[in-house]
């Protein structure tokens, strides 16, 4: 499957530290140690993503779809803004692989994002109910809100998959 094909031009594309709420498709392309976070609401066929980059924003404000610690409450207000419910959003996520060998354990970035994220998730009352994180393999997606909350995944192996 090319890239073209992948996207197929129907998504708007999500930069790292960026995100997007609506029913339209969504993408973000080359994800490694970053996760996308995706929200979904089925009743509205609501969703958003972020392209997180790190777990913790220590204090600061700039681009909080950055940050995991900031991210989460954007989205959720985001969602609840669109007249979401708080009890029928889930999460799915994907990213957070291990790019470089050397690092493990605390320096593992793509493992904290993961953690992080599924732990304010946790506290928020949202359940996860699709993920394909770590590994070390980056990969890009795209969310199909108005197609059951559909996720494509483009492994950078070439292989796709759907969540």
């Amino acid at each position: 499957m090319s890239s073209s094909s992948f996207y197929e031009g129907r998504a708007a594309i999500v930069g790292i530290g960026e995100y997007c709420i609506g029913q339209d498709p969504m993408a973000t392309i080359g994800l490694g140690s970053c996760v996308a976070l995706i929200l979904y609401e089925p009743r509205r066929a609501m969703g958003s993503m972020a392209h997180v980059m790190l777990p913790d924003s220590h204090g600061r404000l700039d681009r909080p779809g950055k940050y995991a610690d900031t991210a989460v409450p954007l989205l959720l207000e985001g969602m609840l803004g669109k007249g979401c419910r708080m009890q029928n959003l889930v999460a799915k996520l994907v990213g957070g692989a291990s790019m470089f060998a050397q690092f493990s354990g605390n320096l593992n970035i793509g493992d904290r994002n993961t953690r992080t994220l599924r732990s304010l998730l946790d506290d928020a009352g949202i359940q996860v109910v699709a993920e394909l994180t770590g590994g070390n393999v980056g990969r890009s997606v795209v969310f199909f809100p108005r197609e059951g909350g559909r996720v494509t995944v483009k492994r950078a192996d070439g292989t796709c998959c759907d969540l």
